[in-house]
């Protein structure tokens, strides 16, 4: 039986076909404001909807860190970036005349800093709200399930700090 890394292991990216199905990386982002549990979303730069901070994934970077990325470039955020996926789901987004399927995995990020000023800051929204009022917010069907059904609780002790 092969052993199993002890830690994740950073990806090494190849480029797909124009009809593959792609993968991206997204960041749920969550805060406690006193007791109430708080998730942040930000708005995408074209249409101007709500959605969990993501992105492709990051070459040489585990799939929680390229995350953690993604939740710093597009939300000015940064914390403790769960190793494990919380979910998954999938949409399509349209890219050039094409439309590409994507499968999207969730890391669930405990932020710990936010900052004024961020990569994104001109091109995106940031908004914390309640579980409920922000899986109401999100379009994809998957993503509001996992934001709805989302307990910090329940996560793995396994942590890095991002």
């Amino acid at each position: 039986m092969p052993k199993l890394p002890k830690k994740p292991v950073p990806l090494k990216l190849r480029s797909g076909g124009k009809t593959d199905v792609r993968a991206q990386l997204a960041a749920l982002c969550y805060r406690y404001k006193g007791e109430k549990l708080q998730i942040c979303l930000v708005t995408t730069r074209g249409s101007g909807r709500w959605i969990m901070p993501r992105g492709w994934p990051t070459h040489k970077c585990t799939p929680s860190e390229g995350a953690a990325i993604e939740a710093f470039e597009e939300a000015g955020v940064k914390g403790i970036a769960h190793s494990n996926s919380i979910g998954a789901y999938s949409y399509d987004k349209p890219l050039g005349d094409d439309v590409t399927p994507v499968m999207v995995v969730v890391y669930a990020i405990h932020i710990t800093e936010h900052f004024k000023n961020w990569p994104e800051k001109k091109q995106r929204k940031r908004k914390w709200m309640s579980p409920k009022k922000a899986a109401r917010h999100l379009e994809e069907l998957g993503a509001r399930q996992i934001v709805a059904n989302f307990n910090p609780a329940s996560l793995d002790v396994a942590q890095t700090a991002s």
